[in-house]
């Protein structure tokens, strides 16, 4: 039976282990192991955005940030964080120097924020070249030619997000829509989040280096769909007043919070399922409407607070305010009034002590 490199040194590891040798006294073993475990470095290219994604991913509380750098993401693949600018200790030429290490093996490309188009794209540049300031598109042309795949991390590095709001005078698009306008097919994936949950990178990392690019199926913007497959809606804890007609007229009012602009019934991701700070909360647990972030078409041209068209959910005919009053009023018709007089006399005649006018059937029998 044939026995692979890997299994070769799982089995020597296992035994001298039993036999209380220290394997790394040796330099040959010491080297056979280090080079079972694959090591897979990371370009973080932060571009134009404000940082938040790195942010969520740095307060990852399990498995913790520190685990995933330091220890295996999965059995025999380690990644390293080679260049990322707002956590590497190396600042100016060093720093610089690190990415163009890292760019001659094979790598992964991570995108935070939107790739500015306009003006040549000086309105965000990444480090110096003989005086002259690089662009992020340089960056992104260059790195995204060269990696095994890119992630491109957070709504703006996805479509553009915030900056490419109406207007959009930097011309800022999403990393793979300006990489395929170039001509490259790096394999990539969108993480689109204001911000990204850390789950959904490290889970999709590991995704890469287990089964590669081909592992991670995909929906039609590019999305991996085992985050981002479901509605909001349909696992929103707020559907059942939705279903009901109990719309919250205001913030703080109870009820559905679709009239005040919540985006569920068309975002998808699973963040009720995640939720955010190590599953603690999340917009709709906080009183606050779904914004949409994992749209391509946040943070929306008109505005964040309107309702969106309802495809694939039927709400309520004509939307009932909060907490429909069931009380049905009166109706005064002539007919009604004319009944209700009827009543009257009659219960009037009984508290006097008479008796109503007999018909004449009555009086006839009596004869």
């Amino acid at each position: 039976m044939a026995i692979s490199r890997r299994r070769f040194l799982q089995f020597t590891a296992g035994g001298a282990a039993a036999l209380g040798v220290n394997l790394f006294d040796n330099p040959m073993l010491r080297k056979a192991f280090a080079g079972a475990v694959q090591e897979t470095p990371i370009i973080w290219l932060a571009a134009g955005a404000c940082s938040g994604c790195s942010v969520s991913l740095l307060n990852a509380l399990a498995p913790r940030i520190q685990d995933v750098l330091l220890d295996q993401v999965i059995p025999g693949h380690h990644t390293e964080l080679a260049f990322h600018p707002t956590v590497m200790a190396a600042s100016g030429d060093l720093a610089m120097q690190a990415m163009y290490d890292t760019e001659e093996r094979p790598f992964l490309l991570v995108v935070e924020g939107s790739i500015t188009t306009a003006d040549g794209g000086r309105h965000c540049e990444v480090g110096e070249k003989h005086g002259h300031g690089i662009t992020s598109v340089e960056h992104l042309e260059r790195l995204g030619r060269k990696a095994k795949a890119v992630i491109a991390v957070g709504s703006c590095a996805s479509f553009g997000g915030v900056p490419a709001a109406n207007m959009n005078p930097t011309g800022s698009k999403g990393a793979i829509e300006v990489l395929r306008a170039k001509g490259i097919n790096t394999p990539a994936v969108n993480l689109p989040g204001c911000a990204i949950h850390p789950d959904w990178f490290i889970g999709t990392v590991a995704a890469l280096l287990l089964g590669g690019p081909e592992a991670i199926k995909v929906d039609e913007h590019g999305r991996p769909e085992m985050i981002y497959k479901k509605l909001i809606h349909d696992n929103c804890p707020l559907r059942g007043q939705f279903d009901a007609g109990q719309f919250a007229q205001k913030f703080g009012d109870e009820g559905c919070l679709y009239k005040l602009g919540c985006k569920g019934p068309v975002t998808r991701s699973n963040c009720p399922e995640k939720k955010f700070n190590s599953g603690t909360n999340w917009c709709i647990d906080n009183g606050h409407p779904c914004q949409g972030c994992t749209q391509p078409e946040y943070p929306y041209e008109q505005t964040m607070w309107g309702t969106v068209p309802i495809k694939d959910a039927t709400p309520p005919a004509a939307y009932p305010p909060i907490f429909t009053d069931r009380k049905q009023k009166v109706d005064v018709t002539p007919a009604y009034a004319a009944l209700a007089g009827a009543a009257a006399g009659v219960v009037g005649a009984r508290m006097f002590g008479k008796k109503p006018a007999e018909s004449s059937q009555d009086q006839d029998r009596e004869e």
